[in-house]
């Protein structure tokens, strides 16, 4: 007791501590760390001898310095701190794996994860090798803000920027290094960590040498003042006391700073205590040995103030000098310091160099265990600047105080009270009335705010991450380049991240060449993200220097605005784009563009910036819907207010006024009404290159002739100047709508877009087509752009449409299309008139004096010049040509010496009136006589100049040259090698001499052997005509003779005289055909025949072309040989194959042809006409199931056939008829199907003809049922159906043979399909139930279980009549319904009685019992179910039991009595209530009132009867109905009849024998003691050799003991947590219990306790393989098991493998839930996140999948989310279940979320269903617990005043009764009673009953 009081004083007088022995030891310690630190030495070695003699002095006042009071006190600047420093420590922030703390002083240091114990980083190490993230413990369970801890520095880092960085560690080892086991004493304080768990308590590692600390378990629970115990976690840190709210045992790793209250074995072991009390009171003394080596900061002290200054105190504290800074005095006790002074401090830091201690003075740091606060009370103000401020104190050393217009004080460091390159002038700071601050931060050690002064700082626009706004440009510097990305340093330490995709407008390959470290750039911020520090910008040029609005929200996106994003996705369905904060929307597939986009990957790329216009927004829902084409239209295109007033149509000509110039259009206004329109500058020719020339020659107010209409819309009217567009809509070669286009049509169209995969055209009205890559050119094409160039005139041909989808492909080929008139030659001369008229147009303007000298210039004129330059050619200058570039190229100066100034004669080449270029050549071959040319001459030229589209030429030796045109068809394309350049030679023949088109240039054709290979051919050689040949072209109804060149069996090919070929169809032979009839055998080959032309076909593809005029001509003409048709005088009119496709009805005989049979689609293709073709599926045409096998070979190709028009649609194409007679289903009819799919359940789905299906059900498969009938029938199996009836679209099929042979006496259908004979009938085993009446009692019937539930087991007796078994006409034992469904699956097949028959209800009840049925049991014995009673033995159990309840009384009275009884009375509980209830369930007719419970077994109940005991009543309340005493059963053991009531409770106790002897259980009963007392009748037989030795009393106390211990065995055996300890065991009871899931988890558990972890896994898969197959939620659990085993231990494709094999044998939905609540448990967020998304869509009509991911998302914080979720979920679900799914997800914001969101939901559900009173309790039960009482009172109000049923009035008058006596006050309680008055006085007499 006294050492207790003497090293935990409680008060009195304060002992002295001697002065003179500590006072020499710690001197002595002191000299010894002064000569183990020789650091000034070695610095000095080379320096002078002045400096040496000082060194020696300062050695020698070494001892004095060390811990010398200074003269002055400071605060503790950063240039103090140094590694090794002990220091206190406040925990600020907490982030995953290093800790944030607050040092004196405003410092800030950083403790990482691996720096806190030893335990803690063995302990994360072990845990993360073996992937158990669920049970690792984060830094936010061990630390929270507020914190104090102990803690070293352990290093100090330079960061990149050059600022200190310090680095922390709170390891015992390491603040406890400088003490040794000899010097610990009792009383002491020490930090320590849990090393390990014994069974008596803990031991601690305190870091001192070998020293065990042990801290045993009652003093780590009782020794708490909270009773509620404390929070522990793996590595938590505690000062001294913790006032926590749970108590959790103590953990390895676990850092704690006890009290030493027993030092033994000279320090080697030691014993520990926590109690916060003691620890409270305890300060260091004298007698601990502390020294300047081993202080501890930390330690409470006891102080004496030697000094006060203005700057602090100097204190003396044991033996040593400490002091206080004026920050860490107490602010209200400043002015009463004074000398002498006794104090209470606490350490707060000891510098290692000086040993300067500095205390603290205030009250929250001598209170150990109190958390500080993080944040002051004023509120967050980091980052304010604050105007007049005044400077109330100054501290030279450290800083000054200044006071805030508030009355706050806060603390400016010295180096912020001025610029970082001023000098310090604290003195102008006094004078200065006013100054102004910006706070830096809160020191949480000195509870102040740190403020600066320099004006730097506070203009800095960014201070902290909640200042950056998203949208805004900012100065950023690189410091480092990343694989993902790039950081800056904005303002300040401000770090953001340049993302990889926004480094530049495109995607660098190599970022570092364009950005280097300390570069200067300036991003644009993309979002912020203020409480993760982390900030989003861009570098994006486009994003950057963007004027549009920024989209930072979904409120701001309002529809019409138009705004920059990039795409951060594309699929197919459209692409998304992102904004500013995140925001995202989408764009669909048709805002892309304004032509049809098939892949959108190929034309957007992921990182893109594009402008987008705001369709829709819906903010709460957060979906944005924009468009690109709307921009781009917006651009491209005058918006008109107002639809034209012009009654202006497609095709009509018309001329118009330039009003506006663009750069990819003029705005014109059609003439005289003025009225808007457009004309493209790509529609002012044919000719691309003329294209810019025109443009450039047109000016606003010029009148344009000749233009045609090419489109008109709502929005405007767009017109065209291409000559071969007019052409074309002028001969009304267009469509004007996407429904008059037809296969086959040539078109005069425009280049729309080149993409890689083809091109799309344009055509008038609008109408946009794509020529596929494939169908470009005649050669194949390996780059399209290269081909084709937008805005280029072509004609197409359309080869394929989809009306559908309103598309089609069109062809370019040359050889597939027609060519235009005139060919090259007419291109030619339209453009060359382009051109002159470009310059006329340019040579009248004002000052244009160079046009009009342009203008009179040719090509072929000589001029005489003067040498200019001399360089790349020839530069030359002309007196009469001012203002013009004369150049002659390389080619045109070869062979010739030219000299500056030189004059020469040159011929013009080229001119280009917009350069004002003229191009010329002096090569003496151009410039000599010219020769007369005649026409129809050849010659050969050699190209001198080439210009796009027109190329200049020379003749040989003639000095003419020539203009000709790139090529002779608009669609012609020339490969790079085709390319005529300068030097190529051609072959021309002269046309005309002198052209005055050409200005008297020779017009000439050139001779294109290659080209004329691709161009069409009109006039083919006709000596050998072949089917791809085409003809001339005919006229629709022209009559023509031929010979017959080839006979086919759809069509007959014709030899005309005119050398092409015609093609006959096979319906088109003859006016009547005969079914079965081939109609082109009629005719042979070389017959002369007569036919006329009705159409036309493509000889490359085949199609069919029908006549869209009459002068339209085809390349294979179409041909009929019908006699009545080849009539003159009879007129034909082409019919379209729509309009005679709908003349067709449903059901309509017709004859068609058989075309061919499609084996991939199983139908055969049918034909009418040369036009019209149909489907005939598979069971529309066979007629017997032998011809399955081989269905091509029942019909040939040309044979005439009877169809029945099943459907027939031109909007979308079908065409379907049938082959087998029938025009429709009818009832009773038998025909094919094909199995659909099979239901174990349901039985068939079949598919039937005429697109019809069928079902099949169980009793309908044969007329004698199998155990299994499903398996006989496969997919896609061809069977035949009797057809029951039609219900709701859907037949009922029977595939009974009775139902064949029946329908085959009255009918002519093969009698061999059935495999039966007429003559000898079918035998019916199982006949049909068609109804109820069928059926009569007493009569034996077999059918199907179709479920088993709590009502009982229901038989399918047919396909609409179902009989109900009950439960205890089921079986004899007793099984619940969950038993039953286990070993009873569906589909089962089971002979029942009728015992009843309800007619009115149409109910069969029927009976199972082996009694009634002559079958045995449905359940087998081996399940030991107990027997249920009946007739006379359940009688005399009710007699019996009566007798026991008489004799109650009896035995209460006589204890002896009731005591021998104990052993007879012992019966688990369980079993009693099962077998209850199994009695009541058999008691239904009987309509017993009481509960009874039958014995197990009736050899149970004979064997009663002969002992007496056993016929003893017994208490009714512990009665089981089991009355075998444990006597009588250990007699029966010992004589080799084991009871039979055996297996029964060895199920219930888990694996314990009951057929063993109680000897077995004597060593667990006694604890070891030599004991013999027995429990059984037989061992008291055995005891009768020496009755004379026991009396009655030890006899008596000999059976309870043994009776004690049988019950304590039972008890133990019945255990659940008992579990065995090794393989042996666990085999034992898996082969006792082989389907107990719960055996096979033990048994897993215990390998992965040895760490055996392929063992466990062996397990689990005999698990699966041993456990029934019935036995679902025990295979369940074993599954749960494998996959938690295989996410701890496994890899990812382990871990998929197992789940999938899961879903195949379990419930997918389960297994799915199980998953993800394993990857929530162990932080996989991200994965169970996928996985819920899965399972929703999966399982959509599921609530519960709904519910899990909801209550996931709202765990997770993420409640925008969940309510996203729910919408999802209300769209999904039926309506009926939306007020529930509602109400859960309302309960799972109050449990999860944000509780007034859900108060909200519940508002808004019972706005809509006032009177759902379940509803309102749920709501009051949430608002109870999680709501205000203010709020509580409010609702209560509410709901009492509800227009629902009085009872339910009265039930929430008494709930809110029941609330204001339990929280309420008097006055309250009496308010209610008020309103409750009012009520009933308002109600009246209906209420008050």
């Amino acid at each position: 007791m006294a050492s207790t009081e003497e090293d935990f004083p409680r008060g009195g007088i304060d002992k002295k501590p001697t002065e003179s022995k500590p006072v020499e030891e710690r001197r002595e310690v002191d000299n010894l760390f002064q000569s183990h630190d020789p650091p000034e030495t070695k610095k000095r070695k080379g320096a002078s001898k002045d400096d040496s003699k000082t060194a020696k002095k300062k050695k020698t006042a070494d001892p004095v310095t060390l811990n010398a009071q200074a003269k002055y006190v400071e605060i503790l600047h950063l240039k103090n701190i140094k590694e090794g420093m002990l220091t206190l420590a406040c925990v600020k922030e907490v982030a995953d794996f290093d800790v944030v703390m607050s040092l004196p002083c405003g410092l800030q240091g950083f403790l990482q994860i691996g720096n806190i114990c030893d335990a803690y980083t063995k302990l994360l190490s072990e845990q993360l090798n073996a992937r158990k993230t669920e049970e690792i413990c984060s830094l936010d369970r061990i630390f929270r803000p507020g914190m104090v801890v102990r803690c070293v520095v352990l290093k100090l880092d330079v960061t990149k920027g050059g600022s200190l960085s310090i680095k922390l560690s709170i390891n015992p080892k390491l603040l406890n290094k400088a003490l040794r086991p000899g010097m610990l004493k009792s009383g002491m304080m020490l930090s320590g960590c849990v090393e390990s768990v014994e069974d008596h308590g803990y031991l601690l590692d305190i870091g001192v040498g070998e020293t065990k600390a042990f801290l045993p378990k009652q003093a780590a629970k009782d020794q708490h003042n909270n009773p509620e115990g404390i929070i522990i976690y793996v590595g938590n840190v505690f000062l001294s006391t913790v006032t926590v709210e749970q108590q959790i045992e103590l953990k390895v790793g676990q850092n704690l700073t006890c009290r030493l209250d027993e030092v033994k074995g000279s320090g080697r072991v030691v014993r520990l205590s926590v109690n916060p009390t003691t620890l409270a009171r305890t300060f260091a003394d004298a007698s601990h040995g502390w020294n300047l080596t081993n202080l501890q900061p930390g330690l409470l002290v006891k102080a004496k103030i030697k000094t006060v200054t203005k700057h602090g105190l100097f204190l003396s504290f044991l033996s040593f000098s400490g002091q206080v800074d004026f920050l860490h005095m107490e602010p209200e006790q400043v002015s009463t310091y004074s000398v002498g002074q006794e104090v209470q401090a606490c350490i707060l830091y000891i510098e290692p160099t000086t040993r300067l201690v500095a205390l603290s003075l205030r009250s929250y740091l001598l209170q150990p265990g109190t958390l500080m606060d993080t944040t002051p009370a004023a509120g967050d103000r980091i980052g304010e600047v604050v105007e007049g401020c005044k400077l109330t104190s100054r501290h030279n050393m450290s800083g000054a105080v200044l006071e805030l217009p508030d009355n706050t004080r806060v603390f400016v460091h010295k180096n912020h009270l001025k610029e970082m390159e001023q000098t310090s002038e604290v003195d102008k700071l006094l004078s200065i009335p006013e100054l102004s601050c910006r706070i830096l931060n809160f020191s949480t050690m000195e509870q102040i705010h740190f403020a600066s002064l320099r004006k730097s700082v506070r203009d800095k626009p960014h201070f902290r991450y909640e200042d950056i706004q998203v949208g805004e440009v900012v100065g950023c510097t690189v410091t480092e380049l990343l694989e993902h990305g790039m950081t800056v340093m904005l303002s300040g330490n401000l770090k953001g991240m340049v993302p990889k995709t926004h480094l530049s407008d495109i995607l660098l390959r190599n970022p570092e060449k364009k950005y280097r470290e300390g570069m200067k750039i300036k991003c644009r911020v993309l979002s912020v993200e203020a409480d993760r520090k982390r900030v989003t910008l861009t570098r994006k040029k486009a994003m950057l220097e963007s004027t549009l609005p920024v989209v930072s929200s979904y409120r701001e996106a309002k529809p019409g605005l138009v705004c920059h994003g990039f795409i951060v996705s594309i699929k197919n369905f459209g692409c998304i784009v992102r904004f500013y904060n995140e925001i995202k929307g989408l764009v669909p597939l048709a805002e892309l563009s304004s032509e049809p986009l098939v892949n959108p990957e190929e034309v957007f790329y992921v990182g893109q910036v594009v402008k987008v216009k705001v369709l829709q927004c819906e903010p709460e829902k957060e979906r944005l819907l924009l468009s690109l084409k709307a921009v781009v239209e917006g651009d491209t295109a005058v918006e008109v207010k107002a639809v034209p007033q012009v009654d202006l149509e497609v095709g009509q000509k018309c001329e118009a006024k330039v009003v506006k110039k663009s750069a990819v259009c003029l705005e014109v206004a059609i003439l005289p009404e003025a009225a808007p329109a457009l004309l493209p500058t790509m529609h002012l020719s044919d000719h691309v290159s003329n294209c810019p020339l025109l443009w450039e020659a047109l000016q606003e107010g010029d009148v344009i002739s000749d233009l045609v209409c090419l489109s008109k819309s709502k929005e405007n009217i767009t017109l065209t100047k291409k000559p071969l567009v007019k052409w074309g809509l002028e001969q009304g070669l267009f469509a004007k709508a996407f429904a008059d286009i037809l296969v086959g049509m040539n078109l005069i169209g425009w280049i729309k877009k080149v993409m890689p995969y083809g091109v799309f055209v344009e055509f008038p009205c609008g109408i946009i087509g794509l020529a596929p890559k494939s169908a470009l050119c005649d050669r194949f094409i390996t780059d399209t752009a290269t081909a084709y160039q937008e805005g280029q005139t072509v004609v197409a041909m359309v080869t394929t449409f989809d009306e559908e989808k309103q598309r089609f492909l069109v062809t370019l080929k040359v050889s597939e299309v027609t060519a235009p008139e005139g060919g090259g030659q007419a291109l030619l001369l339209r453009g060359m008139r382009e051109r002159r008229t470009v310059g006329e147009m340019l040579a009248s303007r004002e000052n244009s004096g160079v046009h009009q000298q342009l203008l009179a210039l040719t090509v072929g004129q000589k001029l005489t010049l003067t040498v200019d330059v001399l360089e790349d050619g020839a530069t030359f200058k002309s007196d009469k040509l001012m203002g013009v570039t004369i150049a002659a190229s390389k080619h045109h100066v070869i062979g010739v010496t030219l000299t500056m100034g030189q004059k020469v004669n040159a011929v013009i080449l080229h001119v280009d009136f917009i350069t004002a270029h003229i191009h010329v050549s002096v090569l003496p071959k151009l410039l000599a006589k010219k020769k007369s040319l005649t026409a129809a001459s050849a010659h050969k030229v050699m190209v001198q100049h080439v210009d796009k589209d027109f190329t200049v030429v020379a003749f040989d030796n003639t000095a003419h040259l020539a203009v000709i045109h790139a090529t002779d068809h608009v669609n012609t394309v020339f490969f790079e090698t085709e390319q005529v350049k300068p030097g190529t030679t051609l072959s021309v023949s002269v046309t005309d001499p002198a052209c005055d088109e050409l200005r008297g240039l020779p017009l000439v054709c050139v001779q294109r052997d290659a080209a004329q290979r691709r161009q069409p051919r009109p006039d083919r050689h006709r000596a050998k005509p072949s089917e791809s040949e085409a003809c001339a072209g005919h006229a629709y109804g022209e009559m023509l003779k031929g010979t017959v060149r080839t006979v086919k069996p759809t069509c007959v090919l014709v030899a005309l005289a005119d050398g092409g070929t015609g093609s006959v169809h096979v319906s088109q032979m003859v006016d009547d055909v005969r079914v079965g009839s081939f109609p082109t055998s009629l005719v042979t080959v070389g017959g002369e025949v007569t036919a006329r032309v009705i159409g036309g076909r493509d000889a490359t593809s085949q199609r069919f072309l029908p006549f869209s005029h009459p002068n339209f001509q085809y390349s294979i003409p179409e041909l009929t040989l019908i006699p009545s048709k080849l009539d003159e005088s009879v007129v034909l009119k082409p019919v379209k194959p729509r309009e005679k496709l709908s003349s067709f009805t449903v059901g309509q005989q017709i004859t068609c042809f058989v075309s061919k049979y499609n084996a991939d689609r199983k139908s055969l293709e049918v034909s009418i006409d040369p036009s019209l073709t149909g489907t005939v599926e598979l069971l529309d045409f066979l007629k017997d199931r032998k011809d399955a096998s081989h269905p091509e070979k029942l019909y040939k190709m040309g044979q005439a056939v009877s169809a029945t028009v099943i459907e027939a649609s031109s909007k979308p194409y079908r065409f379907s008829v049938s082959l087998t007679g029938l025009k429709q289903l009818e009832q009773g009819i038998v025909t094919l199907g094909t199995v659909m799919n099979i239901d174990p359940h349901l039985g068939l789905l079949v598919k039937l003809p005429f697109a019809a299906t069928g079902t099949v059900a169980m009793t309908d498969l044969t007329d004698c049922y199998l155990r299994d009938p499903l398996k006989v029938f496969s997919k896609d199996q061809m069977i035949r159906c009797f057809l029951l009836g039609n219900e709701n679209g859907k037949w009922q099929l029977s595939l009974r043979h009775s139902r064949y042979d029946g329908h085959l006496q009255g009918s002519q259908l093969k009698i061999n399909e059935l495999q039966v004979s007429p003559e000898q009938p079918l035998k019916v085993k199982d006949p049909e139930v068609l109804s109820i009446d069928a059926l009569k009692p007493g009569q034996l019937i077999r059918g199907y279980i179709k479920s088993v539930g709590e009502q009982g087991v229901f038989l399918r007796l047919s396909g609409s009549i179902t009989g109900r078994v009950l439960l205890h006409k089921a079986t004899k034992y007793y099984a619940s319904h969950k038993v039953m469904s286990q070993h009873l699956p569906a589909s089962t097949l089971l002979t029942a009685k009728v015992i009843s028959i309800d007619q009115k209800a149409q109910l069969v009840d029927l009976s199972l019992l082996s009694q009634d049925t002559d079958k045995s049991d449905i359940l087998p014995e081996s399940l030991c179910l107990p027997l249920r009673l009946t007739g006379e033995q359940k009688e005399k159990y009710e007699a019996k039991k009566k007798k026991r309840k008489a004799t109650l009384t009896e035995d209460q009275k006589d204890p002896a009595k009731s005591k021998k009884m104990k052993m007879e009375d012992k019966q688990p509980e369980d079993a009693k209530s099962r077998a209850d209830v199994y009695f009541r369930e058999g008691e239904d007719d009987e309509n017993e009132k009481e509960e009874e419970t039958p014995p197990k077994a009736d050899t149970v109940v004979k064997k009663k009867k002969k002992t007496k005991k056993a016929k003893k009543g017994r208490p009714d309340d512990s009665d089981s109905g089991v009355e075998v005493s444990c006597r009588e059963e250990e007699n029966k053991s010992k004589q080799g009849k084991p009871d039979q009531a055996g297996p029964a409770r060895l199920q219930v106790a888990a694996g314990f024998s009951w057929d063993l002897g109680l000897n077995s259980l004597k060593p667990a009963m006694v604890d070891g003691e030599a004991r013999d007392a027995d429990s059984s009748d037989g061992e008291d037989q055995e005891e009768t050799d020496k009755p004379q030795k026991k009396s009655r009393q030890q006899q008596e106390q000999e059976e309870k003991e043994a009776e004690k211990a049988l019950v304590q065995r039972e008890a133990q055996l019945m255990n659940p947590s008992l579990r065995p300890q090794d393989a042996a065991a666990f085999e034992r009871l898996l082969l006792a219990s082989p389907n107990s899931s719960l055996l096979w988890l033990q048994y897993m558990a215990n390998h992965l306790q040895a760490t055996q972890i392929e063992q466990a896994r062996s397990v689990a898969e005999r698990a699966l393989k041993t456990i029934s197959f019935r036995e679902e939620q025990e295979k369940l659990n074993v599954w749960v098991a494998l996959l938690n085993l295989e996410n701890m231990y496994g890899t990812e494709e382990s871990l998929k493998k197992v789940f999938e094999r899961a879903q195949q044998f379990c419930e997918p939905m389960p297994v799915f839930q199980q998953l993800a609540d394993i990857y929530a448990r162990s932080s996989k967020i991200k994965e169970a996140e996928g996985l819920y998304k899965t399972m929703v869509k999966r399982f959509r009509q599921t609530k519960g999948a709904w519910l899990s991911y909801g209550s996931f998302l709202l765990q997770q914080g993420q409640s925008d989310a969940a309510s996203a979720l729910l919408q999802r979920a209300l769209q999904s679900l039926p309506s009926k279940e939306s007020v529930e799914l509602i109400s859960k997800f309302a309960q799972l914001e109050f449990q999860y979320g944000d509780a007034e969101r859900g108060r909200a939901m519940f508002d808004k559900i019972l706005g809509t269903y006032p009177k759902r009173t379940d509803l309102w309790s749920i709501f009051i039960d949430l608002m109870i617990k999680h709501g205000s009482q203010k709020d509580v009172r409010v609702l209560f109000d509410r709901v009492i005043h509800l227009s629902v049923a009085v009872k339910k009035v009265k039930f929430f008058f008494k709930r809110y009764l029941e609330y204001e006596k339990k929280h309420g006050t008097s006055d309250s309680i009496q308010t209610v009673k008020e309103k409750a008055l009012e009520f009933v006085e308002a109600k009246g007499t209906k209420a008050a009953c």
